[in-house]
């Protein structure tokens, strides 16, 4: 299959999805990347380019493709979001996509995730992933992910200017995804998951 995971920012696919796309990665699917912006207002823009194609070889992914917009300066209407998520789905023909939930304080999140929405109609398989600054995530889909857990830890430690931002004193973004995962994964009755809300999944019997 080909799978697209979608992110406002470099790492946000990391923490939201990392471990499911290492496994679909694993099993011989195709992972393809999206980054809206280059996470222009989180540091320096060639330094987060470089960490997020890091990140997607640890990851396995076949291509990392860059939108183009910019960090927190992104339209309020989203045509141009739209037609430009439009042409990469039109493209890569994903069997799922990954994108991060609407409820989120950050308003990049929540403009990427509507204009998703619109680019996505004619997707059979859309899945929200979650991210530290999304609110009330109430998720339905789990993924065992203790097998691809320390893959996705150094996948975010790619993000090396990133580990220690998380507004959070003395918490690290690698100690966060753990937490995340123990507890998403409680739920699920595993030892780690990630875990998502759909917005279409198609179950083939």
């Amino acid at each position: 299959m080909n799978i697209l995971a979608i992110g406002p920012h470099p790492d946000d696919i990391e923490i939201g999805c990392g471990g499911t796309l290492i496994k679909y990665a694993k099993r011989g699917h195709k992972i393809f990347l999206l980054l809206i912006t280059k996470g222009e207002k989180g540091g320096n823009t060639e330094l987060r380019y470089q960490e997020q194609l890091k990140a997607a070889e640890i990851i396995g992914a076949r291509d990392v493709f860059w939108a183009g917009f910019k960090d927190t300066e992104l339209p309020d209407k989203g045509n141009e979001m739209i037609h430009t998520v439009e042409r990469y789905i039109d493209s890569i023909k994903p069997h799922f996509i990954f994108i991060n939930f609407f409820d989120d304080t950050h308003q990049d999140h929540r403009t990427v995730n509507r204009s998703v929405l619109s680019a996505t109609r004619y997707v059979k398989n859309v899945l929200f992933y979650e991210v530290p600054t999304t609110n009330n995530f109430t998720p339905q889909v789990f993924v065992d992910i203790s097998e691809s857990l320390d893959k996705k830890i150094k996948a975010l430690e790619a993000h090396e200017s990133q580990v220690m931002k998380t507004n959070i004193e003395d918490l690290s973004i690698v100690e966060l995804a753990r937490s995340s995962a123990n507890f998403r994964g409680i739920q699920g009755r595993v030892k780690y998951a990630e875990a998502f809300c759909p917005l279409r999944l198609f179950i083939n019997i």
